[in-house]
């Protein structure tokens, strides 16, 4: 563990972030939070990342939406006992105007508004990462290779083919990793030198030494023609006035076998094809590796069921199964149920991401469906099939073709709440 050897390590987990390009997924909760592989939460990653690192010490940091983020962590982060203390906590931080009346306005802003948790812990390094991406990797070989090199920042970089790059934060670095450039979403992005066709793209996780984080978060806050971004302000200004290092994420090792994973499922395709990723076998980012688990909250649910019912039988391939989730005489193909769903007889699923709670009727067919929590799909529903009749009914995804039913309105016992009050099902759920 690098950071036993190298000074204290404080983590600060970005998950304040509105995911607007993921509504109406993110319509009533913040990114972090929106549910993933049946029985996770998207932070579970970054947490879980921290944790199986060696790192311990962490704050997320929340703002938007973020009830059932703060419910999540608080249920299923908390450690216990003998280990709780001031070395040993995951706790929230949320946005609380400590410099002046407004919310956080860009990811270095949210660091500016929270740096005395830097002072207070004696922090000599603060990993910045960030909590709505899906990754695994340990960051206890990033911790080293920021002190091996002397560095002032270390970015996380992946490599992506060139014509993918032009959505992120490119970098261009040399053969030892020395960083000479950083541009946000160019046209054209720098190539690797040693891999022509591929360019390094940030994947928004950095490693700052304590004192360059305070001169360049102070720095940053003092000109007022910034947005307060790592990505678009700090980043690109800062390679020629400290040591800024590269650490190249396909070095990252992980553990039982396994192999690092980053995808950025910051859009509807991106969070489908993550999902479908789970169902792959052998898959490249498998949650069944025992010296590297992603961890959740644990609920004492009934196992996963299968039956025939109504004289149909069952069929479930390719699926990734949640604890008390039914199917009863249907078809499951390459699907992800979560938690408590139930999918009746005669009824046909493929491709689809089920959410919590949810009662698909007899007879259905859907094919390449998120159904967000708590929904009851009637008998007889049919979606995915024909584009024209899910745009009226649902949210159609022009990009993917994919289509979403949201989260249900509150049902009260005398009508239904319309208008800006919107029911929170997550606060109410389990």
């Amino acid at each position: 563990m690098a950071q036993g050897r190298i000074g204290r390590v404080l983590a600060l987990v970005l998950a304040g972030g509105k995911g607007q390009r993921l509504m109406p997924l993110t319509k009533y909760r913040a990114k972090p939070a929106v549910p993933f592989g049946a029985k996770y939460r998207i932070v579970d990653f970054a947490l879980s990342n921290l944790v199986n690192s060696g790192i311990y010490a962490i704050y997320c940091l929340t703002q938007f939406k973020s009830q059932s983020l703060q419910e999540h962590v608080t249920k299923g982060w908390q450690f216990g006992g003998a280990l709780r203390g001031r070395n040993f906590f995951v706790n929230l931080a949320p946005a609380q105007m400590w410099t002046d009346e407004r919310w956080y306005e860009g990811t270095a802003d949210a660091i500016y508004q929270n740096l005395h948790l830097v002072t207070l812990f004696n922090a000599d390094y603060v990993c910045i990462f960030a909590a709505d991406h899906i990754y695994k990797m340990d960051i206890d070989q990033m911790l080293q290779f920021h002190y091996d090199n002397k560095a002032d920042i270390s970015i996380a970089a992946n490599r992506v083919p060139v014509n993918e790059a032009s959505s992120f934060g490119c970098i261009s670095a040399n053969a030892e990793g020395v960083i000479d450039g950083f541009v946000e979403k160019p046209v054209k992005p720098p190539e690797i030198k040693s891999a022509p066709g591929y360019s390094y793209v940030s994947m928004g996780n950095y490693i700052f030494s304590r004192e360059i984080l305070e001169e360049v978060i102070l720095s940053d806050q003092k000109n007022e023609s910034s947005s307060h971004d790592f990505g678009k302000d700090i980043m690109p200004k800062m390679h020629d006035k400290c040591r800024m290092m590269a650490y190249d994420f396909s070095t990252n090792e992980i553990p039982g076998k396994d192999r690092p994973y980053w995808k950025d499922v910051g859009s509807l395709k991106a969070y489908w094809e993550a999902h479908m990723d789970l169902l792959q076998h052998p898959s490249a980012l498998t949650l069944y590796n025992s010296q590297w688990p992603i961890r959740t909250v644990s609920y004492s649910d009934p196992p996963g069921f299968t039956y025939p019912a109504k004289g149909m039988s069952s069929s479930v391939e390719g699926c990734l199964r949640a604890e008390a989730s039914q199917v009863l005489g249907a078809v499951v193909h390459r699907c992800v149920l979560s938690r408590h769903c139930i999918i009746n007889s005669g009824s046909v699923l493929d491709e689809c991401i089920i959410g919590q709670g949810v009662i698909i009727g007899e007879n259905c067919k859907l094919r390449r469906v998120i159904v967000d929590s708590h929904n009851v799909i009637p008998s007889n529903t049919v979606i995915g099939y024909e584009a024209g009749n899910d745009a009226e009914k649902y949210h159609l995804d022009e990009e993917s073709g994919l289509v979403v039913v949201e989260m249900p309105q509150v049902q009260l016992r005398k009508g239904q709440l319309s208008g800006p009050l919107r029911f929170n099902w997550e606060m109410f759920s389990s």
